[in-house]
């Protein structure tokens, strides 16, 4: 079967309750969500951390990863709209609009608040989170995918596909999905980009998750999983925009997009952590860290104790 045949013709509503339509991408969030959090769950139980570090964890960068991602699509791309309007940012959260920087970005502060209040070093906690940010990733890219959103420029390749929601939107309703062969053939083919970031990102998670369990790295380098992932992270994004099609309007005659400017930061921040953790010595006492956590703990709970 020859793969520029394919033609993609999902509907992008898993179901719908009364007036809410219960889309693909908001399950793909939860799937992504609840992966974090059982593979967070191992990492700190198996380095001796108790239950309420990942309570905490979990309460702050989820936060940040929703606010980040939704007031950063709001101010990176459609700034003028949602300046002029800011409680939009808000009323129109259905319409859509999740931007991966913006989320970066909320995830880091909700890192910092996480292992300020927890008294663990910020690397420590980055580094924990940025083995599961890609396969997070990769899985939200594959409701992006259902949405059939975020896709690719036309394309000739073997790798080419028709995006039937997305090229002939007003048909796919008229026809309720069924839409005639005439209008399909007449779809150009495209790069699959969110497919191309989904692979790209489960290689990432699955080198970083070597490097956590196989060599140890989490704790002997702090700092170079963070930038090991970062780096890979937003370079295989800086490329793969190259065949992503523009996002919003602006953009067109920028030799760059939004997302490739928005990716330069993290890389060099990915090659300052990583050049940082390779230069210092290895750490030898692998669990200074969380035997300090848990004094602090103690000294909370006994505190609290002698108040009652």
């Amino acid at each position: 079967m020859d793969i520029l045949s394919i033609v993609w013709n999902w509907d992008p509503t898993l179901v719908t309750l009364g007036n809410l339509d219960i889309r693909w991408y908001g399950l793909m969030w939860a799937i992504a969500i609840l992966i974090a959090e059982r593979i967070c769950n191992y990492t700190f139980s198996h380095e001796g951390l108790p239950p309420r570090t990942l309570e905490s964890a979990f309460m702050w960068i989820v936060l940040g990863t929703f606010i980040g991602a939704r007031v950063g699509h709001c101010l990176f791309y459609e700034p003028e709209t949602y300046l002029a309007e800011p409680w939009r940012i808000i009323t129109d959260i259905r319409s859509g609009g999740m931007a991966s920087h913006g989320a970066a970005i909320g995830i880091i502060t909700g890192i910092w608040l996480f292992t300020k209040r927890n008294h663990l070093p910020f690397t420590w906690g980055i580094d924990r989170i940025a083995i599961v940010t890609p396969i997070s990733g990769a899985i939200i890219r594959l409701g992006n995918f259902f949405n059939s959103e975020i896709v690719g420029y036309p394309t000739d390749s073997a790798f080419g596909m028709k995006f039937v929601y997305h090229d002939a939107r007003r048909a796919w309703y008229e026809y309720s999905g069924n839409v005639p062969q005439e209008i399909i053939e007449q779809i150009p083919a495209r790069h699959p980009a969110q497919l191309y970031e989904a692979g790209c990102y489960l290689l990432i998670f699955l080198l970083l998750l070597w490097l956590y369990m196989g060599k140890d790295m989490g704790r002997r380098r702090p700092g170079l999983l963070t930038g090991v992932g970062m780096i890979c992270v937003f370079t295989a994004r800086f490329f793969i925009e190259f065949v992503k099609e523009r996002q919003v309007a602006f953009e067109d005659g920028m030799a760059l997009d939004m997302g490739q400017l928005l990716s330069i930061p993290f890389i060099i921040y990915g090659i300052y952590m990583t050049t940082r953790a390779l230069m210092r010595p290895e750490v030898k006492d692998l669990n200074a860290v969380v035997e300090h956590a848990n004094r602090e703990y103690a000294k909370e709970d006994k505190k609290k104790k002698n108040k009652r």
